[in-house]
């Protein structure tokens, strides 16, 4: 049997675009990823707004749109993919994380999976027999659920970062297909969370002709993520086509052990969907990187109101009171109360954070991303020598923050699912 290799580089602004290159490369994607297959760049938006670790960095798509253009695969066959959650506005999302800035420079379709004419299809009728085996999925859909059609038969590559998050301890490669192959109902799966991410790996390997995973470590964040954490910056790209190695091997970056600390990954690891035993694992590029240990305390240890909250409703002593209404037509008050909390609260009461990784570097270059723009026909640049100017101190923005949350709030009630007489149909 082949073994699992993962690639990981240590990188910089200077260098990043020849690194991801390098990178793909040296995890063999051109073994996996088709030319002639269509290719969805599954993009992760944890956070419509932009926050370090949260989210898919423009660099990280830039990079992979440009290394895939170089080595010969045409736009016309490449397309930007997003999700939508009850919480997460993906247009404002991909504005403020600057992705539609990149997907716009180089002429590429833009797809989001839950509006237009989608067709989406069964998922017993995408993968047969194959949902016989699943852990969880069946009990928590007993009549079953759809996926989106235009997956099967399509190649994806997931764009994760690095961070932890207080459902599963850390997330990554595995976790981003999440959004993608689920309804929005997915919240359901939240009490068997570790089980479903294995569900949905049997599911892509039955639908994708390839996966591949590039994942951004320039950032990283721990604590009660995928929203509010503390970032770090980190300067490692890491790249696979096994999902499995790929979360193992940035979990034993950020100081866990895989097989005994994350779930997901050992059962993964157990049902032979990936290799989750870094012992076993090829690490090429910068093996010695691996020897780093950040030393995360995780999302347990300083968790927020709003996780502890989760917790309570999804494992704990609230669970038979309330969380059988999040599959009502209540469900919207969970909803509401996540936008309140995190949108209206905290990201304006935690500026700070923000603005003192934009003195970073990657910060100066995200800030600075439009003005210090590269031609995406230069397929052979190494990167940013000139990330532009410091952003010095940025003015306190917390009223209109607190103004574009109350939007979003509408949003969100707008389109919760138990609201929307909008059905998922397959249509031929």
């Amino acid at each position: 049997m082949t073994k699992s290799k993962v690639a990981i580089l240590r990188t910089s602004p200077a260098t990043i675009l020849e690194d991801t290159h390098r990178l793909m490369n040296l995890a063999g994607y051109q073994d996996v990823i088709s030319k002639q297959a269509d290719t969805a760049l599954k993009v992760n938006i944890s956070w419509h707004f932009f926050y370090p670790a949260s989210s898919t960095t423009p660099w990280q798509l830039d990079g992979v749109i440009r290394a895939m253009k170089r080595d010969g695969y045409s736009s016309s066959n490449i397309h930007a993919c997003h999700n939508r959650t009850v919480v997460i506005d993906a247009h404002l999302g991909e504005r403020e994380n600057k992705h539609i800035n990149v997907v716009q420079a180089h002429g590429l379709r833009n797809v989001h999976l839950y509006e237009g004419n989608e067709p989406w299809i069964n998922v017993r009728d995408a993968v047969g027999s194959i949902a016989d085996k699943f852990l969880c999925l069946n009990q928590v859909y007993p009549d079953g659920f759809m996926i989106p059609k235009r997956f099967i038969g399509e190649n994806i590559i997931h764009l994760p970062t690095v961070k932890t998050h207080v459902f599963t301890t850390t997330t990554g490669a595995m976790k981003n297909a999440f959004g993608g192959l689920l309804n929005e109902h997915r919240h359901w799966t939240h009490p068997v969370i570790h089980e479903t991410l294995v569900d949905l790996l049997m599911i892509q390997k039955k639908i994708h002709p390839g996966i591949f995973a590039v994942m951004d470590g320039t950032f990283a964040g721990d604590g009660p993520g995928p929203r509010c954490m503390i970032p770090h910056v980190k300067n490692v790209i890491l790249a696979s086509s096994d999902q499995v190695a790929i979360d193992a091997v940035a979990a034993k970056l950020m100081g866990f052990d895989p097989l005994q600390d994350i779930k997901f990954v050992r059962l993964a690891h157990e049902r032979g969907l990936g290799c989750g035993d870094v012992r076993d694992i090829e690490i090429v590029g910068d093996p010695d990187a691996l020897k780093e240990n950040w030393n995360f305390v995780g999302p347990f240890k300083k968790m927020t109101f709003a996780s502890k909250m989760q917790h309570k409703i999804y494992w704990g002593p609230l669970r038979k009171p309330i969380e059988w209404s999040l599959k009502t037509i209540l469900a919207p008050w969970a909803y509401i109360a996540s936008v309140i909390y995190h949108d209206s609260f905290w990201y304006p009461t935690h500026q700070k954070l923000v603005h003192d990784i934009l003195h970073s570097p990657w910060g100066r270059l995200f800030h600075n991303w439009d003005k210090v723009a590269i031609p995406p026909d230069n397929l052979t640049a190494r990167g940013w020598d000139d990330v532009g100017a410091d952003p010095l101190t940025l003015k306190k923005d917390s009223w209109n923050l607190f103004k574009k949350s109350l939007s979003i709030l509408g949003t969100c009630i707008k389109e919760a699912p138990e609201f929307s007489a909008r059905k998922r149909r397959v249509k031929e």
